[in-house]
């Protein structure tokens, strides 16, 4: 790797340079918590909605990092004569100005993938075909924003022959900056779509943003079926090579046939007059989109088609996530292997540190060598050992001839083998236990089985849980709200049945203001796991008041029973300044004190100067609905002459919220001090933010197919039939995971291989059976029951029910598996 002078480094930023000692740059660090190796590190001082580098800038100094780079005015006095400072007036801006300056150094040809999808599968499947012909420098997983993209061009080095960078752009004016630090020999526009539309006009005006991407590139590849995309591509670059894929007549590379066989797609294709065939492992339509910018690329580059289809008939599918999952022996499974450079492991043990210190576990690393980094071994493995030694491992295995020559690197416990069949013949002496183990191997290493042997198969049914879309979701209604709007977050009911501590932890980590549970024991769960936000008890217990002191929760008062009963408890605890939140009826006649009893309240509250009132709240009824639109309003009216009389009563001041999810959407007027969000952070919203992504899919699999004739009963008391000779599916889950048994009987369908197949006969208690006639699946393969191309709103609305009751009604025996893309 390059190394620069801080000297030059500050003047491409066109900063104030505050030098204290010589120093040479050559790691970006911009994450506090993934600092390992403060040695020629700069770190960037990014401020982002919710976190912002500044405030980790001693933290950091006594990590050992020498070299920063800060807002104009931020350089800590306490610091200045401890570190390197350069003082910008736009800290991203300098980061992308050093990535840019790097670039320069360089002459290997670059490839710049844009477009609304395929962008990291397209990149991957290059790689996965070229690899091992050439050292493919690529954007770890989809770093492809303003940020992502100049962490990923500083990884271009000397050995590099082809580059590969993503760029994805959410507004106007940000595809410049990326142009400008990639500055890409070559284009792929991979398609144009509705992601990230919120800040575009239209379609067209973000496509023109995107193609800024290829201004002064030789060659552009371009889906020609788009014909969007390919009028403006031939409008805007008519001097350009330009290749084209699709099936339309005219293009580069034509798609003439595609087969199914089995669970593989045999396409059959046209380039330069000349037909030739491949096969991909992959039967779904978005594979096939996929594969044909990969194909026309390695044209382009001069593989022959037979040498293509020998590639293509090997790819492997591209894990964009990295998986948590429970092991056996009450271990802590991340599953990691996507990438395997240097970059991906230090955002794994980044991860892996993260839920050890969560849960409280010790951590272990079981890796393999790392392959095609572009750096020499006696470059790479001091680097890995000086992680493993700085996140702090407490046992590490290596696989793989290069860590085994490299033992000397890692501490004397640590173990090495050279393959993979190998440590699994050891694995059950290692003895894992209440550890949490962050597995992450090179493809070839086929790191699978060993998560294969260290889960625990409690269930094939599992609930996926993805907590980039919650964050993603919670994001959307924070744009919605005002900077000093609070928002509580709604995690009772088991996280509407995804898993309490898991999206508590991640909410937390997204700076929100307030968790909501209902019931008292729900909140010690997440203290004693470590949440720390405060957390309101929307139910709470006389018998619990003990637990709520104790755990610092805040309760919910509703009535005066609970009001005194409270207070009572608070004196004998001896305890001052106790918060609660005084819930009013507005209308709904639920639980709340009535405008007939505020009287009351305010001479019962004077009297209880131990309690602190910290928030007031109503409830909408029906927010959702426009139907009720008058009655929402005149419930809004009352609520804010209610606290207005309470204020005035008790001369004091309180927060006020009565919007929840579909209210933020619909009446955002009514923000006040905070507002509740619940079912929204799954995707679940009232129409006005067409953004919102799905969170959670319930899974399963065909544990055995078997042919039924037409005159043959299927299940319990021979409900189902087929109308003529076919095949069933047996599928484990059943009414016992929360699959409603109105779904019986053809009620009711699911997903395999792309297409909903009806569910057959009574559904049982741990399975159900599906008609799979008119589809050639296979046993093992997936089946959905509700996720992204199946939303349980459909279930909901062939039930006659909402999204909650199916979310909160599946059952804690089907495992959660949480996962970041």
């Amino acid at each position: 790797m390059i190394a620069y002078s801080i000297r030059e480094i500050a003047n491409v930023c066109g900063g104030k340079l505050l030098l204290n000692k010589e120093s040479s740059i050559s790691r970006l660090l911009w994450d506090s918590r993934s600092v390992y190796d403060a040695s020629e590190g700069l770190f960037f001082a990014l401020k982002g909605n919710r976190h912002d580098g500044h405030q980790f800038l001693y933290q950091l100094v006594d990590k050992g990092v020498g070299n920063f780079v800060v807002k104009e005015g931020k350089i800590p006095d306490g610091l200045r004569d401890k570190a390197n400072w350069i003082e910008v007036q736009d800290v991203l801006l300098a980061l992308q100005k050093v990535a840019a300056f790097h670039r320069q150094h360089f002459s290997a040809p670059v490839l710049a993938i844009t477009g609304s999808n395929g962008k990291t599968i397209v990149k991957e499947w290059i790689t996965q075909m070229i690899g091992n012909d050439r050292l493919v420098t690529r954007s770890p997983r989809s770093f492809n924003s303003q940020i992502g993209v100049p962490l990923s061009v500083w990884l271009l080095n000397d050995k590099t022959d082809i580059a590969i960078f993503e760029a994805g752009i959410s507004q106007p004016g940000e595809m410049q900056r990326l142009e400008k630090i990639i500055r890409p020999d070559m284009g792929l526009f991979t398609t144009l779509g509705q992601a990230h539309q919120e800040n575009f006009t239209s379609l067209d005006e973000k496509l023109h943003e995107k193609l800024h991407l290829f201004k002064d590139v030789k060659t552009l590849f371009y889906n020609a079926d788009q014909l969007l995309v390919k009028d403006a591509v031939r409008q805007y670059f008519p001097e350009k090579n330009l290749l084209s894929w699709g099936r339309s007549k005219g293009v580069t590379l034509q798609l003439l046939e595609e087969h199914e066989l089995d669970d593989k797609m045999r396409l059959e294709l046209s380039y330069g007059g000349d037909v030739f065939y491949i096969e991909i492992p992959f039967s779904d339509k978005v594979s096939v989109a996929n594969i044909l910018p990969a194909v026309l690329f390695l044209l382009y580059l001069g593989y022959t088609p037979e040498n293509i289809a020998k590639r293509t008939a090997l790819l492997e599918p591209v894990a964009m996530r990295l998986e948590l999952k429970e092991g056996t022996n009450r271990n802590l499974l991340i599953n990691d292997t996507y990438n395997s450079d240097v970059t991906s492991l230090e955002m794994a043990l980044d991860f892996l540190a993260q839920q050890s210190r969560k849960k409280g576990m010790s951590r272990t690393v079981i890796l393999s060598d790392l392959l095609q980094t572009g750096l020499s071994d006696e470059e790479l493995y001091p680097q890995v050992a000086n992680m493993i030694k700085e996140k702090e491992i407490d046992r590490f295995i290596g696989v793989g001839d290069a860590l085994m020559r490299h033992a000397s690197l890692f501490d004397s416990n640590a173990r090495f083998f050279e393959t993979t069949d190998e440590l699994l013949r050891e694995l059950p002496s290692f003895r894992f236990s209440e550890e949490a183990i962050l597995v992450k191997g090179s493809r070839s290493y086929s790191f699978e089985r060993i998560v294969g042997q260290m889960e625990l198969k409690r269930h094939a049914t599992v609930m996926e849980v993805n907590l980039d879309a919650l964050t993603h979701n919670l994001n959307q209604y924070r744009r919605i709200l005002k900077p000093q709007t609070k928002v509580l977050a709604m995690v009772k009911a088991f996280s509407y049945g995804s898993g309490s501590y898991e999206i508590a932890a991640a909410l937390q980590y997204q700076n929100i203001d307030y968790l909501g549970v209902a019931f008292a024991d729900e909140g010690v769960e997440l203290r004693r796991a470590g949440i720390s936000v405060p957390i309101i008890v929307m139910n709470p217990e006389e018998k619990s008041f003990g637990q709520i002191i104790e755990y610092h929760l805040e309760p919910e008062i509703y009535n005066f029973r609970v009001l005194e009963a409270f207070n009572k408890a608070v004196a004998a605890e001896n305890r001052e300044e106790v918060p609660i939140h005084i819930k009013l009826d507005t209308g709904m006649h639920r639980m709340g004190f009535s405008e007939k009893e505020l009287d009351e309240l305010i001479f019962s509250l004077k009297q209880k100067p131990r309690l602190r009132i910290k928030s007031v709240f109503s409830h909408l009824a029906a927010s959702d609905s426009q139907e009720h639109d008058g009655f929402t309003k005149m419930q809004i009216e009352t609520f804010e002459k209610m606290c207005r009389k309470l204020k005035r009563g008790l001369n004091t001041n309180f927060w006020m919220h009565i919007l929840n999810s579909a209210g933020i959407e619909r009446f955002p007027e009514a923000q006040f001090d905070m507002v509740r969000l619940g079912i929204g952070l799954y995707g679940f919203g009232a129409g006005k933010i067409d953004s919102l992504r799905n969170v959670v899919t319930l899974k399963s699999f065909i544990s055995q197919i078997k042919p039924v004739s037409a005159h043959e009963t299927i299940g319990y008391n021979r409900a189902g039939t087929l109308n003529r000779d076919g095949r069933i599916g047996i599928v484990p889950i059943g009414y016992a995971d929360g699959l409603n048994r109105h779904l019986s009987n053809g009620h009711g369908k699911m997903i395999v291989r792309g297409q909903q197949v009806p569910i057959v006969g009574n559904i049982c208690m741990d399975m159900c059976m599906v008609d799979l006639t008119d589809v050639n699946a296979e046993e093992g393969d997936e089946v959905v029951v509700f996720g992204d191309d199946y939303p349980v709103t459909m279930l909901a609305n062939q039930l006659d029910t909402i999204p909650y009751e199916i979310l909160t009604g599946i059952s804690r025996r089907v495992v959660r598996v949480y996962y970041r893309e």
